[in-house]
């Protein structure tokens, strides 16, 4: 399966963020939307992901320093990414090896979207269930004996 295909299924809804926003205004944006990450553009090019583990990390440090601190000062500015032809096996390989749980999806230079653990799982649960569908069907269709084999 390629990474193209979970975020066919996934759709196309993706949250951004400057590097000069606000940690604050981030939480705000993450928190009303309800996601574990935003993705840090600047003009037009990816430059960083911000998740819960930077923001936590930056609470541990500064637990008073919110408003006055830049996404820049504790974003991921160097995330993996994956292309929309890499295969699921391989995203969850660098996930795992990461401990990334949200990844870009770069063709090129074009940001495509941002695939999570979450939707990783997702995809593997559906092309289990669909194999196992197949099979069932494979195996209801087994061929029968005939009055020949009996002999």
């Amino acid at each position: 399966m390629k990474i193209s295909e979970v975020l066919r299924v996934k759709g196309n809804i993706l949250y951004t963020a400057t590097p000069d926003q606000s940690v604050a205004q981030a939480i705000a944006t993450m928190s009303e939307r309800d996601i574990g990450s935003l993705v840090i553009m600047e003009q037009g090019q990816l430059t960083g992901m911000l998740t819960f583990r930077e923001i936590i990390r930056h609470m541990h440090d500064s637990p008073d320093a919110f408003e006055n601190t830049t996404i820049r000062k504790i974003m991921d500015d160097a995330p993996v990414s994956v292309s929309p032809n890499t295969e699921a096996e391989e995203v969850r390989r660098l996930m795992l090896e990461h401990h990334a749980r949200y990844v870009p999806v770069m063709d090129g230079p074009v940001l495509m979207g941002v695939i999570s653990f979450y939707d990783m799982a997702r995809a593997m649960l559906e092309a289990s269930k669909f194999e196992n569908k197949m099979l069932k069907a494979y195996i209801r269709d087994w061929p029968g004996e005939t009055e020949d084999d009996k002999d």
